[in-house]
């Protein structure tokens, strides 16, 4: 039954519509369970009825044309146990429904399965026979699994349209609401522009040539043509981005040198394979390389790499690229959008980005960052094929997308996006203000940095000092290990920009979702393997020089801080301190006037919770990394759309643990402050400071709107709220108590914007 089960999914899975999808389910399974009908109905959310779509055994002329209401029939029955159900016997059963126009008199026995995906039933799939008997344990179980491996597929096909137009009704696609991750903050209304391929590597064949150095010469013709479309696109984006965010643009350039894929190429070229074969295999290889990491960093690369390829064959096929026409207010939408893409369009007039593919930490992403432009990524349902021209709702906050939203909802977020800007426009002059409460309690909020940009939108919004600095961002452009004197530069732009208020800086943080393309890791499981300080204490050689360059760009400014990540043992502190002292003596011996900096460690392993009071011994501070420690918590990785749902902040565990830590350092001389989402949220903020978090550090969009709740309550009022919550039972209800105790006190309009989805 497995190779059986295997074969039906492989041929599921090349079918490129529903009606296809639903032709080989029947044909297959009839075959496979020797039944005499296979039938799936699939629930038309609108009329509430399920429809007859395939069938092999009953009436053809019945499909799209019986159906059943979700309370009628064994069909419905199925439906709403959401369990199979298995009758020797149909017509005895007080749900059986007779239906004429489909031939079913003469078939007894029943077998019902439901078709679930993300516990939403999507139909029914059905097996009959003449004669009386009850399907066995087997036979039931198989037709279980076959279901519940199809469903996303079906699922899937729903999404796309993938049908024909007569079966519309079916889809529901107008009006839909499409789940993804979050890329960037930020609400967009605008019209789609679909942007496909601009070549297909899948379908370009192997093909001998005599004409070795006549391909050759054509593949370095598209390749210098590639190369022309980067740079200008480069050009076209240096107004909007920094040169350490462009430096990505230059990677792409470096991949195609003749050192690189494009050697390669000509190599396979010069065996005896034309110019666009050779191309393909070669992409597909590494592609392939990147997209079977189990690391999120090294296969967004995959994408990076198809991309190129892609417009390399585009020019050895001599594609002729139609005009785009981009709408103001344009939301871009890709099976994979690529960073070479955003520079197409008109800065004015990009509104919002969907991509299918990718998560959080795709280079997309981090640039829609940069450039302050809602994304959403991960959307794998998205009916990509069919929403050229169609208005959407891009909600990059909840990570959902709206196709051809009704009036209503169109009126509700411009309402949204009104009050967001009317509420920006309005904590402006708070920029210099201190970050106090009305009766004078004190809480610093600090920002989140790593590109260049961040540094004037964190000044602009009255940053008290870096809380966190990522210092794998200049790592990842890179094609090698940064020098130390490369890293001193970086460094001290940052620690000049906020002098006199302290920088902390990470060390390295690599590994899990992030990875260095010259560095790669390559683990089953990512997140709980090689990363943060246990790469760097096994590579003492890369943590000196990069504390080496710390340490020389604070000489004169004396406002660093070091911070070590991923710190499970008191016995990684102590051997990390060490290295920092060694390396601090050692610049002292060379004639350096550097002031000892304050070292801290990041909690944010679980682990780490129950060691904070001995930990903050052999250290000056500690920060609570508040994303990790969640994941970690409530076992969820939040950029997999399948269970992003399930990541809260203010799951009850989640909040009971950082009180924990507060209380376990509240009789220590550590400082204790948390980075991470939860501290760009004014409701989190409030908590945090109720709890006795000293400081708190966000991303710079996010500090007005938490300094302006601060400023408006006594710090009693987030006390009494603390103690209401930590006795809750679930995140639902942490946030409705949180929400009325902010409406009680006036500052409902500093709530995240959002829509009761």
């Amino acid at each position: 039954m497995l190779k059986t089960l295997q074969r039906i999914v492989q041929e599921v899975n090349s079918a490129r519509s529903l009606d296809e999808t639903l032709s080989i389910i029947v044909r297959r399974v009839r075959r496979a369970m020797k039944t005499d009908v296979c039938s799936v109905y699939l629930l038309d959310s609108n009329s509430q009825s399920y429809v007859l779509m395939a069938t092999l055994g009953l009436k053809k002329e019945s499909v799209k044309q019986v159906s059943l209401k979700t309370d009628q029939g064994l069909v419905g029955y199925v439906g709403m146990r959401e369990e199979p159900v298995n009758l020797d016997d149909a017509t005895q059963h007080p749900n059986y429904v007779y239906l004429a126009e489909t031939g079913e008199e003469r078939f007894h026995s029943f077998l019902g399965v439901p078709i679930i995906h993300q516990r939403r039933v999507l139909g029914v799939i059905v097996v009959q026979h003449k004669e009386k008997r009850r399907f066995d344990e087997g036979e039931e179980a198989f037709l279980v699994t076959v279901s519940a491996q199809l469903a996303g597929q079906i699922a899937h096909s729903l999404a796309t349209g993938a049908t024909s137009q007569a079966d519309a009704h079916i889809n529901g696609i107008r009006g839909s609401c499409f789940k993804g991750v979050a890329g960037t903050s930020g609400i967009a209304v605008g019209t789609a522009v679909v942007i496909l391929p601009l070549a297909n590597l899948d379908t370009v064949p192997d093909r001998a040539t005599d004409d070795i150095e006549g391909e050759i010469t054509q593949f370095r013709a598209a390749l210098a043509a590639v190369r022309n479309d980067i740079h200008e696109v480069n050009r076209r984006l240096a107004q909007r981005l920094s040169e350490e965010e462009r430096a990505l643009f230059e990677a792409y350039q470096r991949m195609l040198d003749d050192s690189a894929l494009g050697q390669e190429v000509i190599n396979k070229i010069q065996e005896g394979n034309w110019a666009q074969g050779a191309l393909t295999e070669v992409i597909t290889r590494h592609a392939r390389f990147f997209e079977l990491s189990e690391d999120d960093y090294l296969k967004e690369r995959a994408t990076d790499i198809r991309d190129l390829g892609r417009r390399v064959l585009a020019y050895l096929q001599q594609t002729e690229q139609a005009e785009v026409e981009y709408p103001n207010q344009t939301i871009l939408i890709s099976e994979e959008i690529t960073p070479a893409m955003l520079g197409e369009i008109p800065k004015d007039q990009l509104a919002g980005l969907v991509s299918v593919q990718g998560s959080s930490n795709s280079h997309v992403a981090i640039l829609a960052r940069a450039m302050g432009i809602p994304a959403v990524m991960g959307t794998v349902d998205l009916p990509v094929a069919v929403l050229d021209g169609q208005q959407l709702i891009v909600d990059a906050y909840q990570g959902v997308v709206f196709n051809a939203p009704s009036d209503e909802l169109l009126i509700q977020y411009g309402q949204l996006m009104q009050a967001e800007e009317k509420l920006q426009k309005g904590l402006e002059h708070i920029a210099g203000l201190p970050s106090e409460t009305l009766d004078g309690h004190k809480m610093p909020l600090l920002v989140n940095t790593g590109l260049a940009q961040d540094i004037t939108h964190s000044l602009n919004h009255g940053a008290e000092g870096v809380g966190l600095y990522r210092t794998e961002v200049p790592f990842m452009i890179s094609e090698r290990f940064p020098s130390e004197g490369e890293q001193q530069a970086v460094y001290r732009e940052q620690l000049e920009a906020f002098f006199p208020q302290p920088v902390t800086m990470r060390t390295l943080d690599i590994g899990g979702d992030k990875a260095l393309p010259y560095f790669p890791i390559n683990e089953a499981n990512p997140f709980l393997g090689w990363r943060g300080i246990r790469i760097t204490l096994d590579h003492p050689e890369v943590f000196l020089v990069q504390v080496r360059a710390m340490l020389r760009a604070s000489e004169g400014l004396d406002n660093l801080q070091i911070m070590l990540p991923m710190i499970t043992s008191l016995t990684e502190v102590t051997e990390a301190t060490a290295l920092i002292e060694r390396a601090y003596h050692e610049l002292c011996q060379e004639g350096l006037s550097i002031k000892r900096p304050a070292i801290g460690v990041m909690i944010e392993v679980p682990g780490a919770i129950y060691q904070v009071t001995q930990i903050a011994r052999y250290v000056d501070f500690l920060s609570v990394g508040s994303n990790d420690l969640t994941q970690y918590l409530l076992a969820v990785d939040r950029n997999n759309p399948r269970v992003a749902g399930l990541y809260s902040s203010f799951h009850p565990a989640v909040l009971n643990a950082l009180y924990s830590i507060a209380q376990s350092v509240k009789h220590t001389d550590c400082r204790l402050s948390l980075c991470g989402e939860l501290a760009g949220d004014a409701r989190g903020a409030i908590l945090l400071m109720a709890m006795g978090y000293d400081s708190l550090s966000m991303n710079a969009v996010n500090l007005p709107r938490v300094k302006s709740a601060i400023r408006s309550l006594h710090r009693r009022d987030a006390v009494q709220l603390l103690d209401l919550v930590l006795n809750l039972e679930s995140s639902e209800q942490v946030l409705e108590q949180i929400g009325i105790t902010m409406e009680e006190l006036g500052l409902r309009q500093l709530l995240q914007p959002s829509l009761s989805l």
